[in-house]
């Protein structure tokens, strides 16, 4: 193997692996939203409540929906497939459905637990309905990981 071969050779594992993580990570955030909307609904509260609540993150003041709607894009997206990748890295090779959903409790209780409590948007959601959406993102996030390896 010669050195050039060597030395990229690692950082292409890298990269697939970063990819695997983004990949989960994507499809986790598109279906995270399913329970807390549906709760929403049910009981005929406003379905964009998270949403809004995530682009409270970057604009604290705002108050305006559209604005809240179009921050909370990036602050999604950004928590979403970062945490992906995070969870690449965590899990076993072929994760468990299981494995997943205790990563994605462990994830609301840091997003939820710690930094959410400092945004007032995020403190007034329903509590249990946002725990299911991170059960949720850590199961689909460990389902994609176990495929795509």
């Amino acid at each position: 193997m010669s050195r050039r071969a060597a030395h990229t050779r690692p950082s292409g594992l890298l990269l697939r692996r970063a990819g695997d993580g983004l990949a989960a990570g994507a499809v986790g955030g598109a279906v995270s939203a399913l329970p807390s909307t549906l709760w929403a609904l049910a009981r005929g509260e406003d379905p964009l409540a998270a949403t809004l609540a995530a682009g409270s993150i970057l604009l604290p003041k705002e108050q305006r929906r559209g604005q809240l709607v179009a921050a909370a894009i990036p602050v999604h997206a950004a928590l979403s497939l970062g945490w992906g990748v995070a969870l690449d890295r965590l899990l076993p090779r072929r994760p468990s459905l299981s494995q997943g959903l205790a990563c994605g409790l462990a994830v609301a209780a840091l997003d939820l637990g710690v930094v959410g409590r400092r945004f007032p948007r995020i403190r007034a959601l329903p509590f249990a309905p946002q725990v299911v959406d991170h059960a949720v993102y850590g199961g689909t996030v460990a389902w994609v990981l176990a495929r795509r390896r």
